[in-house]
Order: C-alpha cells, then sequence, then structure tokens
C-alpha cells in the first residue's frame, strides 16, 4: 500500500542508520525522498543505493547545526518538489563524558546539533506548511532524555527535542499540522556498534523484548506518523524501545 503516494520529505542525518532507512521506508511506501547530511560520501552512497533500489530520492549536503543550512535545506526541497509535507528531523551526535569531566565543547557541540539544528530545520518548513495547510514533523528524540550516565549533553538536548515538539504541535494543529517525536531504544546503529560485546548483552538483558532494536523499527514508526492514518496524532512521544525504560 503507497499510502504516502504523492508526498515528499525530508530526512535529516540520512546518510546512514535510522535516517537512511527511514528514507527507504518512505520511498517504498511511494514519497518522494530528499535525504540530507553532513557527510557528503555517506550521502552520496545512501542516495545512490537507493536509486539502485528504485525509490524516488535526491541528496543535498547540510550541516544542520547551521540555520543558513537548514533554511535552504528546505527552499531547496520545496523549490525542487514543489511542497514539502513530511519533516523527520534525525540528525544527531554523541559527545559522552562524565557531567564533571565534560568539556564545554562537548556539550555546545551536541546541544548545536541535537536541538538548535532541530529548531533550524524546523521553522522555515512550519513557515511552508503552515500556508500549505499540511504537513507532517517528526522529531527523533531518545529513550535517554530522561536522563543517561555519560550523557548530560545528549539528555538535556533530546530533553529539548521533547519540548519543542510539544510547543510545535499546539502552534501547528490549526494549520493541519502535526509534530511528534520518537524515542529510540537500544538501537542496532553505528553509534553503538562500538560498544563492546559484554556491555551490549548486557543492555540487551534489560530489554523485555529481548532484542536490540534495528533502524527498521523506527522507521516504521516514523511512517505511521507521516501517514494520514495519523492526523489526529499530535504532540506525542512514542517510545520504539522493545519495553525498555532507562
Amino acid at each position: 500500500m503507497n499510502f504516502l503516494e504523492g508526498k515528499t520529505a525530508v530526512v535529516t542525518g540520512a546518510g546512514q542508520g535510522i535516517g537512511k532507512e527511514i528514507a527507504r521506508v518512505f520511498g517504498a511506501l511511494g514519497a518522494k525522498v530528499l535525504l540530507s547530511d553532513i557527510n557528503q560520501e555517506a550521502l552520496n552512497s545512501a542516495t545512490t543505493q537507493l536509486l539502485q533500489e528504485g525509490y524516488d530520492v535526491g541528496a543535498y549536503v547540510c550541516d544542520v547545526s547551521s540555520h543558513t543550512d537548514a533554511k535552504s535545506l528546505i527552499e531547496y526541497a520545496i523549490q525542487t518538489y514543489g511542497a514539502l509535507h513530511i519533516l523527520v528531523n534525525n540528525a544527531g551526535i554523541t559527545r559522552d563524558a562524565m557531567l564533571h569531566k565534560m568539556e564545554k565543547t562537548a556539550w555546545e557541540q551536541v546541544l548545536q546539533v541535537n536541538i538548535t539544528g532541530v529548531f533550524n530545520c524546523m521553522q522555515p518548513a512550519l513557515l511552508h506548511m503552515r500556508k500549505q495547510q499540511y504537513g507532517r514533523i517528526i522529531n527523533i528524540s531518545s529513550i535517554s532524555w530522561q536522563g543517561n550516565i555519560g550523557q548530560a549533553n545528549y539528555a538535556a538536548a533530546k530533553a529539548g527535542v521533547i519540548g519543542l515538539t510539544k510547543t510545535a504541535s499546539k502552534e501547528a494543529a490549526g494549520f493541519g499540522v502535526t509534530c511528534n517525536a520518537i524515542c529510540p531504544g537500544f538501537m542496532d546503529t553505528d553509534m553503538t556498534q562500538a560498544i563492546p560485546d559484554k556491555v551490549k548483552e548486557k543492555m540487551i538483558a534489560a530489554i523485555p523484548a529481548g532484542r536490540i532494536g534495528a533502524p527498521q523499527d523506527i522507521a516504521h514508526a516514523a511512517a505511521f506518523l507521516a501517514s494520514d492514518f495519523a492526523s489526529y496524532i499530535t504532540g506525542e512521544v512514542l517510545n520504539v524501545s522493545g519495553g525498555l525504560q532507562v
């Protein structure tokens, strides 16, 4: 069922992992998808792969921490496709350290990408979506927003994403625009592959579902929220964590 047929989407952080899989699932459901990432090599590789799989995708290199870059990304999507219906703010980084040892640059870098980057993309997208009286914004937060040892910067940013999501949902609901957040749990991505096996085993043992999450799990949730099936759902935070509670 191509229930995203006729829709255009922008997915940030789409060069790999969750973002790439969201772009793939959206494409499979009929959407035209503009992949964005700061890493041009990863972005080109992902776009080429999805084109070869038969999906209608394009690429745009963007540093979401730059307000100018983010605005240009949204403007390019609208100019290229004639409209923007779906925005997925997935771009994110980690710079982990215990709070008492965390350097100021590590704090600032994570907040600049993980929360300011979401604002930078949302603002121009919302202006367009309000005018067209339709839009779906999906922000990727994390269950770590509740607090996680060694991730004060990441947790603060992801908590901020939830507050931003809920505020935007209230401001945009009257214009046919929904705004929701997804909180992934422990996922099998490049970010987590560097974790030692013994630590992984301990983390998986704490997940009621008994397995690590896959990027597809997030992509399927995002596809639902992006569809018209979710037209009356806004301001919600969806945990996709296999039952894991931090």
